[in-house]
């Protein structure tokens, strides 16, 4: 990158020699360069980094301003610790900010932060230390190196606050028109397919079978497998026929519309639909299922607690290609999501991480990084995919809780996903059964890729090696945080947002 190239020129300089590149400011034709240094420096220095940055400044006029900053021991323990908020808010929750000790020397320094011995191997598993040093080398002068040392934490007794009042939602219900038995359950009105969220006896649904298909028991007994939707979910189940009905019930096709009355009852720890009559009936004449309003943004966070977060790589401030002004005035959160599989036999895919940074003046500002809990051992394949494993969700939030959170995170925001037919789909899904309605904007850098670029696939890492972005694929907050990265860059290239 051309700002490395250009530090290199700069250190030559006896007084720049650890010169840090803060910004570079256009202003009516001229770039001015601003450099950060820990040494005397002289007149000399600054006329050669003037000419030095003449040749990096794109025809424009350049002027260079120096600052001497020598940090402080507290300076840099704010810093260690800011910096280990943003990169590793799971790992900087057992760091205590009196265990962070910092010497400086004259050419940068030493820092010592003591944790458990769980936290200690798990920090050293994840590189802590080599990241916390490559962001002090980008905002301060000199070389700096750490280590994490073992201390003993006492225990403190944990406080929990009280649950907050469940929010309940009253089912929707419409009326059945054109009724024709066939089991005669005369129903009157039909609950709305995805009000369907509890335990309910003696209830009906109305709406277009989209797929039936007659099937048999082990034994030989004849049962049909129907699919209806009535336009605010789709139901599947199964019908065990009686004599009298049989032949009635092989007469229904796809796109008629029935009424299905049974119950709906936890099986294999989830909810399932018995039905124990089915009839034909339509749903009112020109029937739009009524949207219902979200629930409002909550006061505040109650597992998840958003922190600060920054793209720490320095970026490459030579581009001649600007951020839209449309695009600085929206803010967007991007997320991932690692879920327990592919959907399949009807049944939605638990989430278990969801990873989301927001954009906010064109620049990553926040992130929302959280494990989820999984009442189900995780299947083999998704524990070699993600890493992930049952242990590591030991202590996770519940998905309700954590689905509030996400939907204060993301209030005023445009959502940005990559390929967002699966990821906005699900985050949709666990939203309404809280009550939240993720009806946000949403752009997709799958689809803006495939616009722009030329590449082999649109695959997340097909595009991040495009951009020479490197981050642990499979995981929700390094995948979100990836995204976030080239959909910046997607936009920056465009010129503007897609309407």
């Amino acid at each position: 990158m051309k700002s490395i190239e250009y530090l290199k020129e700069i250190r030559k300089s006896e007084g720049l020699a650890r010169a840090v590149l803060r910004k570079i400011v256009v202003e009516r034709g001229e770039a001015t360069f601003y450099l950060v240094t820990d040494a005397n420096y002289s007149a000399a220095d600054i006329a050669r980094a003037t000419e030095v940055s003449s040749r990096y400044a794109e025809g424009m006029r350049a002027s260079v301003r120096v600052m001497k900053s020598v940090p402080s021991e507290e300076a840099v323990k704010a810093a260690v610790a800011e910096i280990l908020r943003s990169e590793s808010p799971s790992f900087a929750a057992f760091v205590d900010p009196a265990d962070i000790s910092v010497s400086l020397g004259e050419n940068g320094g030493h820092f010592i932060i003591g944790v458990g011995a769980a936290e200690r191997d798990r920090g050293e598993e994840e590189g802590v230390v080599d990241a916390v040093c490559a962001a002090l080398a980008r905002g301060y002068c000199g070389v700096w190196t750490g280590e994490l040392q073992t201390v003993r934490k006492a225990e403190e007794a944990i406080s929990h606050e009280a649950p907050p009042e469940e929010y309940l939602l009253a089912p929707r219900f419409f009326h059945v028109e054109n009724y024709d038995a066939i089991d005669g359950g005369a129903p009157e009105n039909a609950i709305y397919i995805a009000d369907l969220t509890k335990e309910a006896h003696g209830v009906t649904v109305c709406g277009t079978v989209t797929h039936i298909e007659e099937r048999s028991t082990k034994t030989g007994k004849p049962y049909f497998s129907v699919t209806v939707s009535d336009g605010s979910g789709t139901l599947r189940a199964a019908y065990f026929t009686k004599k009298a009905t049989l032949e009635k019930v092989r007469g229904v096709r796809q796109g008629e519309s029935v009424c299905l009355t049974g119950d709906n009852e936890f099986y294999n720890g989830g909810l399932s639909f018995r039905v124990k009559a089915i009839d034909r009936g339509t749903p009112p004449a020109g029937f739009v299922p009524e949207q219902r309003p979200s629930r409002p943004v909550p006061a505040q966070y109650r597992v998840v607690f958003p922190v600060p977060a920054a793209d720490l790589v320095q970026a490459d401030l030579f581009s001649k290609e600007r951020l839209p002004e449309d695009f600085k005035r929206e803010k967007f959160v991007v997320f991932d999501l690692e879920t327990t599989g592919l959907s399949q036999g009807g049944v939605m895919d638990k989430i278990i991480e969801i990873g989301a940074v927001k954009i906010e003046n064109g620049s990553i500002s926040e992130r929302f990084s959280t494990f989820v809990a999984c009442p189900t051992a995780l299947p083999a394949e998704i524990v070699k995919l993600t890493g992930i494993t049952d242990e590591m969700l030991v202590g996770a939030p519940e998905i309700g809780p954590v689905i509030a959170d996400f939907y204060k995170f993301t209030a005023g925001c445009s959502l940005v996903a990559h390929n967002t037919q699966f990821d906005c789909r699900i985050i949709k899904y666990y939203g309404e059964a809280e009550g939240y309605r993720f009806d946000r904007k949403q752009y997709d850098t799958l689809f803006l890729a495939q616009e722009l670029l030329s590449l082999r696939n649109y695959k997340l890492n097909t595009i991040a090696d495009y951009f020479g972005f490197s981050f642990d694929h499979h995981r929700a907050f390094e995948d979100a945080f990836v995204t976030a990265k080239i959909f910046i860059e997607l936009i920056r290239r465009r010129g503007s947002l897609p309407k």
